[in-house]
């Protein structure tokens, strides 16, 4: 059986984040897989993960429980069943619903192949402040299916935010761990704390997407000789846009930073190829991530998510912009 964990968290809470942190902690004689959904069509959580040494599988576009579950389905029985990992962990998009998740895990058909172990929701206090979070079906929700709480992003809180989170806890947390780490920081060892929290959850009303046609269940890619392309993916009162670019195209890197973080939008992430190798993004209210490798990706992916439409394309004029010569680079060394 696969010991299996489902880390949920709304939008910018730190999931690929901490993720990451546990993967590089994993013990060396395990094989360890990830189930990966986003909102978007592209496939940011993917390539930040595709280094990870993890067994890897994407699910784009939304809820891994959209399409009658058949994409989540997929996608772990083909990580269960070809893999055959020692330890499991689901990442759902920040603004999915645990409930069709946990049900799925749970059913009869998948006990002889998952130890379903305790579901850690990650919280940035401050969101506690942000009436359209706390509003948000889904960020309650998934609050209220964790065993355990991690606040996250502790070095940002504010005493407002801090105060939030105690009166969270007097209200809503009872018995369960809320523990608070920064960057994603958490002890390996909480992957082994038992599922006890079997409160009973109500269906998102809020659980409806619009998809782009024919996408499949594989995260967007490039036809042959295409050099770039966008998607738009909108659903639950939120609006994604992201693209691709094939690997012979190099962003300037002041600029493709500059524009990053002047977006006038709620999240911000990317992994781009620029002359020094690659950047990672991570954009998100006021806090803005970035981090360099002089390694070049095998393609560049950026993803905006706002929680109203904005003008796309004068945002992708300005970003097209930003493209170096277009001439091919050689693979940089590590």
């Amino acid at each position: 059986m696969t010991k299996t964990n489902l880390i949920t968290g709304f939008l910018g809470s730190g999931k690929t984040t901490t993720l990451l942190h546990l993967l590089a902690n994993k013990p060396g004689d395990e094989k360890w897989a990830v189930l990966v959904n986003e909102f978007g069509e592209v496939g940011i959580d993917g390539a930040l993960l595709a280094d990870s040494g993890a067994l890897l599988k994407e699910i784009p576009g939304g809820c891994m429980c959209c399409v009658n579950g058949l994409p989540m389905q997929v996608g772990l029985n083909t990580l269960l069943r070809q893999g055959k990992p020692d330890r499991l962990l689901i990442e759902p998009t920040g603004l999915g619903h645990p409930k069709q998740i946990l049900d799925m895990l749970t059913a009869d058909v998948y006990q002889p192949w998952i130890d379903l172990r305790a579901t850690l929701c990650l919280l940035d206090a401050r969101q506690l402040l942000d009436e359209r979070s706390v509003n948000n079906d889904n960020f309650r929700d998934q609050l209220a299916a964790a065993d355990i709480i991690i606040a996250n992003k502790s070095d940002r809180a504010t005493d407002e935010s801090r105060e939030a989170l105690e009166q969270w806890q007097r209200q809503f947390a009872d018995e369960r761990s809320v523990i608070p780490t920064q960057n994603g920081q958490i002890d390996i060892s909480l992957l082994d704390k038992p599922r006890q929290n079997q409160r009973l959850l109500p269906a998102s009303q809020e659980h409806s997407h619009a998809h782009a046609a024919n996408r499949g269940l594989a995260a967007l890619n490039l036809p042959e000789h295409q050099r770039w392309r966008r998607s738009i993916n909108s659903g639950q009162g939120y609006v994604a846009c992201g693209w691709i670019f094939d690997a012979d195209t190099v962003f300037d890197t002041v600029g493709i930073l500059e524009w990053a973080r002047l977006a006038p939008v709620g999240r911000v992430k990317g992994v781009v190829r620029i002359a020094e190798g690659l950047v990672r993004i991570n954009h998100q209210g006021d806090d803005l991530h970035i981090e360099t490798q002089n390694v070049a990706p095998p393609d560049s992916r950026i993803e905006l998510i706002n929680d109203h439409d904005t003008d796309w394309n004068s945002l992708q004029s300005a970003l097209l912009k930003l493209r170096l010569s277009s001439q091919v680079y050689p693979p940089l060394s590590t």
